[in-house]
């Protein structure tokens, strides 16, 4: 892939990766509000839930800047439903170190454009604490829009969190009929 404005190379990624994306999601685990998990997931649960997301012809990308992983973001299913097929949820992560400078805002445009190039027609972020404001920015400037606020379900560092549901369309959108079922498209 080509190289974005901030200095970023975004592109595929790699089973190479996973020690780097371990460590992004575990800090994000253990000291942030974004994930609901509690626990932060070692190096072969992440490669497990790299592979279930690349076995379902999802997108999994990695942004290097500096000769490092500065950040990953993937989408998957929304919800395992086959009515559900057309329509993705998004994850975002960023190095700690190296947030505000465009990394998370290259990785979701970059994620947008590949979910819409493979068929997908919505794309939902289920974004961890009200209070996060930052990803709640981000989202917005990349054409979400808020659709629902669930207060208070989730309980993380001593306190209560709520989510906050944003949507875009992809592509097309909702203005023609669904078309072909995505391969990932669940069968529950």
């Amino acid at each position: 892939m080509q190289p974005t404005p901030c200095g970023l190379t975004l592109r595929p990624s790699e089973p190479t990766d996973i020690g780097a994306i371990a460590a992004i999601y575990g800090r994000a685990v253990t000291e942030g509000v974004a994930s609901f998990e509690t626990e932060a997931p070692d190096e072969a649960e992440m490669s497990r839930r790299r592979d279930a997301i690349l076995a379902g012809q999802f997108p999994y990308l990695v942004g290097c800047l500096g000769g490092r992983i500065a950040g990953y973001a993937y989408a998957g299913p929304y919800r395992a439903r086959p009515a559900y097929r057309g329509t993705v949820e998004n994850s975002v992560y960023v190095d700690a170190a190296l947030q505000r400078r465009g990394v998370a805002r290259a990785l979701l445009l970059a994620l947008i454009e590949a979910c819409g190039a493979g068929g997908f027609r919505q794309m939902v972020a289920v974004i961890g604490d009200s209070a996060n404001l930052a990803s709640t920015r981000l989202h917005e400037s990349a054409g979400f829009a808020p659709v629902g606020t669930l207060r208070s379900v989730g309980w993380k560092h001593g306190r209560w969190l709520d989510t906050v549901l944003m949507q875009r369309a992809l592509g097309p959108g909702d203005t023609t009929p669904g078309g072909t079922p995505h391969p990932a498209a669940g069968l529950a």
